[in-house]
């Protein structure tokens, strides 16, 4: 199985978007590649290539549909709860129709439908996944504090980095650090993995809804 992590930034800003690749061997995510300021043809192209190898499952950080008359989906108010349960800050979840989040709304929704339409080789899987959530998670209270802080320091970047290495996801590129959004990449497909395999579950879940949100959202 390939595992595709894509932390997405609107339409405008493809500098700011990167698409990770991961290949599941025993139990274990095995680094391949890693592609940053990235078009939507070319993350279109790197899917159909790795769909032409093996089945892939793809974890998009971004909202991939909105709700009719505006403000929360059902699962943003869900997980918001979740996250301020675990001590992280409620400002990550944000209405997608906000007006600072809607263009990255349009190219989530986009996207997915495009992905949807590919002709491949092996299935395709997308979920919805909130890579700081992924995080936040799955470390314990004394660590919140990497994850309350990755997006503004180098050093826990680092710290997320080596903790990412613990779960499984094998020679991480030293450079993952460098941006938040390297790391978020990564992160997305450590939650498309655990929502995919049977052996494994996410740690929060809100099942798709077609046809207004037909994909999974989780972390």
């Amino acid at each position: 199985m390939r595992v595709i992590g894509i932390d997405l930034s609107g339409p405008s800003n493809h500098k700011d978007t990167v698409l990770t690749v991961f290949d599941l061997q025993g139990g274990q995510l095995n680094f391949i590649k890693l592609i940053r300021n990235i078009g939507d043809l070319d993350i279109l192209k790197e899917i159909q290539e790795q769909c032409q190898i093996d089945e892939v499952v793809i974890g998009i950080d971004a909202p991939l549909s909105y709700q009719d008359g505006g403000g929360d989906r059902q699962g943003d108010k869900q997980l918001r709860e979740f996250i301020v349960s675990l001590g992280m800050k409620p400002g990550s979840i944000m209405p997608p129709t906000l007006n600072r989040m809607v263009y990255l709304t349009l190219r989530g929704i986009k996207l997915s439908r495009e992905i949807g339409n590919l002709t491949t080789s092996y299935p395709i899987s997308i979920v919805e996944v909130h890579p700081g959530a992924v995080i936040g998670s799955r470390i314990s209270q004394n660590e919140l504090e990497y994850v309350l802080s990755y997006k503004q320091s180098i050093s826990a970047r680092g710290w997320i980095r080596d903790w990412l290495g613990e779960q499984k996801l094998t020679e991480l590129p030293v450079f993952i650090d460098e941006e938040s959004h390297l790391i978020d990449a990564c992160a997305a497909a450590l939650g498309a993995w655990h929502w995919k395999d049977p052996s494994l579950q996410p740690k929060w879940l809100f099942p798709g809804n077609p046809p207004l949100h037909p994909y999974d959202y989780c972390c």
